[in-house]
């Protein structure tokens, strides 16, 4: 089997801007040339990200600056954002290398409310599943009750995400049926004993090291124990102190809160679901950033490893190699279904620069679907029947769908965007001459 690495984030920003240097906790060199066994992926969870009433339409349509400053760091290091899932603060970021977009497959997103007994979005859970080379990942990003006394809501917050959220393919209609769950966020499970456990004793237990009698405290652990919540998840062994609550801009705790683990990485594999075949996560590193201090939590980050299956391909649409196209006339292109694709008629096909960034910055698209009378852009008329699989596709794209020249390459998604299921070479938009034109046209 094949091994992909998974680097995953978890960090409450409080409403604050980003600043500082993202690339430490991306856990990335400062000097692109020194990059060396990145992950495959990266998984991004963050809460309290800034959102105001009067700013929906804008949140709905563009990323969040966070979402940007992690994709303008990642960028040179060639990774492309797949998906982001967004529920008021709540936001959940996959970032992939280029060379595993086209082995997306059956991505969904999910989310759910539990603030205000379900009405607010405040606190709550977003989801993301997908297949990939095989196996199927489920990725979720929670932020529960705050405060001491409030366990009994964290604990059902918990399980409200668990039981409220559903997806549509069968072997996986829930998060713990996938291979491997990933579940992070800002759980805000405290300490118990808040009685005799003091804040200034908190912060002396932190200072001599003393983390494991504080752990023993930690309600998470004692949930995960009693099967109240997350038992079917396991973590790794935490060595870093208690992320919450921090002064801002600074490395002291803010004593009028008991400072806790509220910030984590839980993750399940279900390891013997093929014949002949073990899954397995091995979680290299568990931390949290200590010299970001832009909020009043620190980010934690984990780094994973898991099995998947080698050279595993399914649906594939394969392009024919594209010369050129030029401008102000209709250009064409041309793929071949695979044996196990079944085209949908609103399967669609993107138009992107050759070094797209995000499979959500495509320049224009056409379906699969055509009809006469148009250029394959789904106007009405006389439809024309839909390819099957294994059959060659000829893609006609109308004139000026894309108006400047330079390099763009094109991929096919299913109906439903879950899946990119090819994805052609890079091809050039030409000017074409004019008096090559007229001498043509004559």
């Amino acid at each position: 089997m094949d091994v992909l690495r998974l680097y995953v984030i978890t960090y409450n920003v409080a409403t604050k801007s980003p600043e500082g240097k993202l690339l430490e906790i991306l856990g990335l060199p400062e000097n692109v040339n020194q990059k060396t066994n990145l992950p495959d992926f990266y998984l991004i969870g963050l809460q309290e990200v800034k959102s105001q009433p009067h700013n929906y339409v804008i949140d709905a349509l563009f990323d969040d600056p966070w979402t940007n400053a992690f994709r303008q760091a990642l960028i040179p290091y060639g990774y492309v954002k797949a998906r982001t899932v967004r529920l008021v603060g709540l936001v959940l970021s996959v970032f992939c290398l280029r060379k595993h977009v086209v082995h997306l497959r059956d991505m969904e997103s999910r989310v759910t409310r539990t603030g205000l007994m379900g009405f607010w979005g405040n606190k709550g859970g977003v989801t993301l599943r997908l297949q990939v080379y095989g196996c199927s990942l489920c990725f979720v990003n929670s932020h529960f009750a705050a405060h001491d006394h409030l366990l009994k809501e964290r604990i059902s917050d918990y399980n409200t995400v668990l039981n409220s959220q559903g997806f549509s393919f069968s072997e996986t209609t829930s998060i713990l049926f996938h291979d491997y769950v990933f579940w992070f966020g800002d759980f805000n499970f405290r300490l118990n004993n808040s009685d005799s456990l003091k804040s200034p004793d908190i912060d002396q237990k932190v200072k001599t090291g003393n983390l494991a009698s504080l752990l023993e405290q930690d309600q998470l652990k004692a949930v995960m124990v009693s099967g109240e919540a997350f038992s079917e998840l396991k973590e790794s062994e935490i060595s870093f102190p208690p992320t919450y609550k921090y002064k801002f801009q600074s490395n002291e705790y803010d004593l009028g809160r008991r400072p806790a683990w509220t910030d984590r990485i839980l993750y399940k594999v279900n390891a013997n679901v093929y014949e002949n075949i073990t899954l397995e996560a091995e979680q290299e590193s568990y931390s949290s950033i200590q010299n970001f201090s832009v909020s009043d939590h620190k980010p934690v980050v984990g780094l994973f490893s898991v099995k998947v299956f080698c050279n595993y391909a399914e649906r594939v649409v394969k392009f024919l190699p594209i010369q050129s196209w030029y401008t102000n006339q209709e250009n064409l292109a041309h793929c071949i279904m695979g044996s196990d694709v079944t085209p949908s008629p609103y399967d669609w096909v993107g138009i992107y620069r050759d070094d797209f960034t995000s499979l959500d910055e495509y320049y224009g698209f056409v379906y699969v679907m055509r009809h006469n009378g148009d250029s394959g852009n789904g106007m009405p008329g006389l439809q024309i029947p839909c390819p099957k699989p294994g059959d060659r596709l000829e893609l006609r794209f109308y004139e000026n769908i894309i108006r400047f020249p330079r390099k763009y390459r094109l991929l096919y998604f299913s109906h439903d965007s879950g899946s990119v299921l090819g994805m052609s070479s890079s091809f050039e938009l030409k000017v074409r001459d004019r008096q090559a034109s007229t001498h043509l046209d004559w």
